[in-house]
């Protein structure tokens, strides 16, 4: 399927990299068996910032019924071409603090990095040195939801990944319920957007965090932490981590207490 998907493509370009990195061979078993442990058969997920897809195919072949939003155009055509499925819907809108439209900066290069954050597209290249030669040309006016909108039409998620550039603190504002279990993108040189995650769900429930780095599939530590914990290590650089995905746990949800 990749082979062919970049032929469709043409060997350059933003698009064919992100195939590249997201659905290379092997990947997705490793993504389900991430998954498995907070998605069941017949759960929901949302997937929010779906890009190409590789996570809601896993939350989907792990029997979750997937609800997607990718406001990006050029990136919800490739989805649907690469996922189908009739337990799997897209949605080309973005997830906010309230529901309305706002601008989505769009890098052509690199459309994984395509935000609503404006304040972390102005600085996150004077902070980090990865970013210094992204460039956002253009600009698309998008529909914007909210998490609880999700859940009122769709149900609730037993799991939640969220992944938008800088705009995961403004995403969980839209929440206004605790969720069995999440994950937020967390990038150096915006660690305060982790550190507002954690606060923010510090006032839903009681949770419990754990992280893993880039695109490993093991957690950071052997037993999940408390919401200080988290707060103290984003506070302390996250032992210098370039980037990673923070987890979220209710601290009765079954997978507190272990990691595998």
């Amino acid at each position: 399927m990749l082979h062919h998907l970049l032929h469709r493509l043409g060997s350059t370009g933003g698009l064919a990299r992100s195939l590249l990195v997201y659905w290379r061979p092997g990947r997705q078993k490793s993504l389900q068996r991430l998954y498995q442990p907070f998605i069941q058969p017949g759960d929901i997920a949302f997937d929010i910032g779906a890009h190409l897809g590789d996570r809601s195919a896993a939350f989907h072949a792990l029997g979750a019924r997937v609800i997607a939003l990718e406001p990006q155009p050029e990136l919800a055509k490739w989805f649907q071409r690469i996922v189908r499925h009739p337990t799997v819907t897209l949605l080309p809108l973005a997830a906010g603090p309230e529901p309305g439209f706002a601008d989505i900066a769009i890098s052509s290069r690199h459309p994984t990095l395509s935000t609503l954050a404006l304040n972390w597209r102005e600085h996150i290249g004077e902070r980090n040195e990865s970013f210094r030669q992204v460039r956002w040309e253009q600009q698309l006016r998008v529909p914007v939801t909210t998490l609880d909108q999700l859940i009122e039409q769709y149900g609730e998620p037993s799991f939640i990944k969220i992944d938008v550039e800088g705009f995961e603190a403004d995403v969980l504002a839209g929440l206004s319920q605790p969720v069995a279990a999440l994950s937020v993108e967390f990038v150096t040189g915006a660690l305060e957007v982790g550190c507002a995650c954690v606060a923010r769900l510090e006032t839903l429930g009681d949770y419990r965090f754990n992280a893993i780095a880039g695109e490993q599939r093991h957690f950071h530590w052997p037993t999940w932490q408390t919401p200080e914990t988290i707060i103290d290590w984003f506070s302390a650089q996250a032992d210098g981590l370039a980037s990673g995905d923070l987890y979220a746990c209710r601290v009765d949800h079954p997978v507190v207490g272990r990691c595998d």
